[in-house]
């Protein structure tokens, strides 16, 4: 076996690979090089071809070509992310503040209607409309009521004499 071509630790290619004899362009670059001259609307205006497949694939997409609106739908989300990196908004602190409090509440029941100064307290507690009292009596499901937070109810509610009690909740 010693009549073998290349001998045992020399190269089959002495001087290497060889260098590329043209540039890595492909076609579409070269093309995408070049510039257009397009007229709209009576002016002449110099386009790259990249530009001008845009633009046509723009028209295409207002005239209702569904694949060419898909294609326009992507290049604005390329856009609008490509700006998003580029023009970050700056990060301003909130500051939220919350106070807990019966008055927040109670406002809110002032506001909403549900409920009242109990008159001869000056403000210092609240009575319950009527309707809302047996809006809460009427929902299902609910325990039973005692004695006693039969009498609370009237007690804290207007016209507590119009309410209506479920039958079989009151103990």
């Amino acid at each position: 076996m010693s009549d073998t071509r290349f001998r045992k630790g020399q190269s089959g290619n002495p001087k290497g690979r060889p260098r590329n004899r043209r540039p890595h362009n492909s076609a579409f670059d070269i093309i995408f090089d070049k510039t257009l001259t397009v007229t709209q609307n009576g002016k002449q205006r110099e386009l790259t071809v990249d530009e001008a497949l845009e633009l046509q694939t723009y028209q295409a997409a207002l005239k209702g070509s569904r694949m060419a609106i898909r294609k326009v739908l992507k290049m604005i989300a390329k856009r609008e992310a490509a700006l998003a990196k580029t023009y970050r908004p700056e990060n301003k602190p909130i500051t939220v503040e919350a106070h807990y409090t019966s008055d927040n509440a109670d406002e809110a029941m002032r506001l909403l209607g549900i409920a009242d100064d109990d008159p001869g307290f000056g403000g210092k507690r609240l009575k319950v409309h009527a309707w809302a009292t047996q809006a809460a009596l009427s929902r299902p499901g609910r325990r039973k009521f005692a004695r006693r937070d039969v009498d609370n109810i009237k007690f804290f509610t207007f016209d507590a004499e119009t309410l209506r009690w479920p039958r079989g909740r009151i103990e």
